[in-house]
């Protein structure tokens, strides 16, 4: 049953929906509940200055975070303090629309960060997909502008203070080995390596006459600025030398050798059940990733469900092309034959990357007509990095600058080829890029009138949700004309409905990491790196790939809710923009929105 003021809200937004935009801020209470939520936004970010830089903010980019333990203590303090006051200070009835969505917003990301504290330390602080060993590397590489003299010292004071967020990294890792939170074994040769090439070569290595990934980048940069003098370059590659040498070297050997110490003492256990009250923290995992209370045993037959239905699918695809062999075969065929790659060569990647991005730019076309709202972002298509190709995952996407001055970016990992076929390239483009990850959030972000936090927050059912929508709504367009692509979107929504199965039979059903492995290589046609690579990442980041195909069902579901009850009256574009235009959102109050918007249309056309 919801609550009462689930049901005003519910009721109150038929109103909001009518004009499809966000409420002005007309009533003293909702004017002093923003200026209350823009002030802890403010304050927030004012202590996390690598975010600022992700955000183009230039206030404070010669600093690092805090990624202490004592940091977080006082985090939670005043996350406790502000719920205390909106809730103490605030009339939530007095407040319009929208401000009411932004208080249970707030009171929601709230309560969620004060439940999670108590499994803080059940996290892995450094893991092969990412963490704090090469959090500030990557900021400075891929964030971190280099346009002028302050930038440049900018950038040489993070070189100068990276030391300090490696020991914070280091003391959080040593804090959970007194608890005995280690990550699996088959983490640590992934995270030494990462380490060791950020100080591979000159000038941590001087018998290298290849330049170091930091420093490369910093000179190229640094180049590339028109008016410094010799000298002025010339001081600021001998601090940024320095740094390197007497800093960052000898704060990742540091760790290194930490790391190495830590994989002796850890095990090949891969769930979190082996940790204490893990049953307890896998169910808490699920609440926060989907915003459902699904639990494990129900996520997993879920899961079985739709595999059964792809396969169907994918079997009449099977036959429609003609391949006389089984669905297991075809799976076979579809791995090892090369003709569904690119060659893993320089000329092979830079075709992916030619096609991937001549797949967005169609897509662009497309759009017209199902999106009322499009984004003013740009976005680029690039391979990830050479130093961390080789533990990244397999595609992700990084937001541009809320000004506009860095792209979004979608990252396809080309480490090996053999990983990223043919097939998949379109939906996989569709996901990271347009209609998915980068149209999402570049239009969240570009909200007008709605708090930051909103903007800039975010809840993984929901944006993971709408990246795979975003893979099926093409086929509603027309697209996938190739049934081999079409076969490559159902080989996707198929890796997502595993994802259901394996995350929760590793966490709670206390697989094995090879049954795991095994379990999608029967079951898919990825090949086997993709899904080894698949299951070390739901292993370290539990829960987080059960969001995906949860949230995916809701929004088709609230979609067809929608077709049925309008019929006729039934337009894309405004179903789109419910879904898209108040930002992020849990899905309970996603599904509030379109119901909202169902009986108001219904009513408008009584």
């Amino acid at each position: 049953m919801k609550s009462p003021r689930t049901l005003a809200v519910a009721l109150l937004a038929l109103t909001s929906l009518a004009c499809q935009s966000t409420v002005t801020a007309s009533g003293t209470e909702t004017e002093r509940i923003n200026a209350f939520f823009e002030e802890v936004f403010a304050e927030n970010l004012a202590r996390n200055p690598m975010r600022m830089s992700s955000m183009g903010m230039d206030d404070r980019n010669g600093e690092w975070s805090d990624f202490s333990d004592a940091e977080q203590d006082i985090k939670l303090r005043i996350q406790v303090e502000n719920l205390e006051h909106m809730r103490e200070s605030f009339d939530f009835d007095a407040l319009d629309t929208d401000a009411q969505l932004s208080y249970r917003l707030f009171e929601y990301n709230a309560e969620r960060a004060i439940e999670g504290d108590r499994w803080r330390h059940h996290s892995y602080p450094v893991h092969q997909m990412w963490g704090g060993h090469t959090a500030g590397p990557n900021l400075l590489l891929n964030v971190h502008k280099v346009t002028n003299l302050q930038q440049a010292e900018a950038y040489v004071q993070r070189l100068e203070g990276l030391g300090v967020l490696l020991e914070q990294v280091m003391e959080n890792l040593r804090i959970r080995e007194a608890k005995g939170v280690l990550p699996p074994r088959f983490v640590f040769p992934f995270v030494i390596q990462d380490c060791k090439n950020m100080i591979a070569g000159a000038p941590f290595d001087e018998s290298s006459s290849r330049a170091s990934v930091l420093m490369n980048d910093f000179t190229t940069k640094v180049m590339a600025v028109e008016g410094l003098s010799p000298e002025t370059r010339e001081e600021l590659f001998v601090r940024s030398r320095e740094a390197m040498v007497n800093v960052i070297g000898p704060a990742y050997r540091k760790m290194i050798a930490l790391l190495e110490s830590h994989q002796e003492l850890a095990s090949d256990e891969n769930g979190v059940w082996k940790l204490e009250d893990g049953a307890e923290y896998y169910q808490y995992a699920l609440r926060r990733n989907t915003t459902t209370q699904m639990d494990a045993d129900t996520i997993h037959k879920l899961g079985l469900s739709e595999v059964d239905r792809i396969h169907g699918e994918m079997n009449a695809i099977r036959e429609s092309v003609g391949y006389a062999g089984d669905l297991q075969q075809f799976f076979e065929h579809l791995r090892t034959d090369p003709a569904y790659y690119y060659e893993n060569t320089d000329e092979g990647k830079a075709d992916y990357l030619a096609e991937a991005t001549a797949l967005v730019d169609h897509m662009r076309t497309q759009l017209p007509g199902m999106f009322h709202t499009m984004p003013q972002a740009q976005m680029e298509v690039r391979a990830v990095e050479p130093y961390r190709e080789q533990s990244a995952g397999k595609a992700f996407y990084n937001s541009g600058a809320v000004d506009f001055s860095r792209p979004g970016v979608y990252y396809a990992n080309l480490f090996d080829m053999g990983d990223m076929p043919k097939y998949q390239m379109e939906a996989l483009a569709y996901h990271e890029g347009i209609p998915g990850h980068h149209m999402q959030i570049s239009i969240a972000q570009e909200l007008k009138d709605v708090p930051r936090f909103r903007k800039f927050g975010g809840f993984t059912a929901y944006s993971e949700g709408w990246g795979l929508y975003s893979e099926w709504l093409p086929k509603e367009m027309g697209l996938y004309e190739d049934p081999y692509s079409d076969f490559g979107r159902l080989a996707m929504e198929l890796w997502r409905a595993c994802r259901l199965v394996v995350d929760t039979g590793i966490h709670e059903k206390r697989w094995t990491r090879e049954e795991a492995i095994d379990y999608l290589m029967v079951n898919t046609p990825n090949p086997e790196g993709d899904c080894r690579k698949a299951i070390e990442r739901y292993i370290v980041m539990p829960g987080q790939a059960t969001a995906y195909k949860i949230g995916m069902i809701r929004i088709l579901e609230l979609r067809q809710f929608s077709q049925v009850e309008l019929g006729a009256d039934f337009n894309e574009g405004k179903f789109h923009d419910v879904v898209l235009l108040s930002g992020p959102v849990p899905l309970e109050v996603l599904e509030e929105r379109v119901r909202a918007w169902v009986s108001l249309s219904r009513m408008l056309a009584e």
